[in-house]
């Protein structure tokens, strides 16, 4: 029997990421890291990489939303010149993460539908909750805000060039709406 790749590999997101915008930005997208980061070039000819963990697709659409939100001087800093502060953070630092998280992952929702991937909120924060739920529903309502709001205007250049690029790779088509958004509303923790 033929080995068959997953429909949804990270693979296809990178080269979805290098057709568009390897020649036009000079920007790999690449999986394997323990964690993410925005690496930008070091040496005059080299590519600016941004990586993301292992071989995860909700991982690769993250990081692809991070880069399509940030500037062209963020994007000359390592991780865009951000703080990141791993798991186990207390509960002001856990704020300040989803403060600055809401409109990268309403973009990774709006790229998990041009893919037809589930997409799921995420607090990345559950080695200091121990097993247990900690209440993040303002959070998760943000970025529902963000998405619908993001589906209703048009996307920001890079980040609507990515979103088609994505469609025609997974098969989908039509506009990004509020409608989509609220047909995927993300689940709770």
């Amino acid at each position: 029997m033929p080995y068959h790749q997953p429909v949804f590999c990270a693979g296809r997101v990178e080269r979805v990421f290098a057709e568009c915008f390897f020649h036009s930005e000079n920007t790999l997208l690449c999986g394997g890291a323990e964690e993410p980061l925005y690496a930008p070039a070091v040496h005059p000819g080299e590519p600016h990489r941004l990586w993301f963990r292992e071989d995860f697709f909700a991982s690769a659409l993250h990081e692809s939303a991070h880069w399509c939100i940030a500037g062209s001087a963020r994007r000359q800093q390592v991780d865009f010149g951000y703080w990141y502060a791993p798991e186990g953070r207390d509960p002001e630092a856990q704020a300040a993460f989803e403060a600055v998280e809401v409109r990268p992952q309403a973009l990774e929702w709006c790229f998990s539908v041009a893919c037809g991937y589930p997409f799921r909120v995420s607090t990345d924060n559950l080695a200091a909750e121990g097993g247990v739920a900690a209440d993040h529903s303002a959070f998760r309502a943000a970025v529902r805000r963000e998405a619908l709001r993001l589906s209703g205007a048009p996307l920001p250049r890079r980040a609507a060039v990515f979103y088609r690029a994505l469609q025609a790779e997974f098969g989908r088509s039509g506009p990004l709406t509020p409608a989509l958004i609220r047909a995927t509303a993300a689940q709770p923790d």
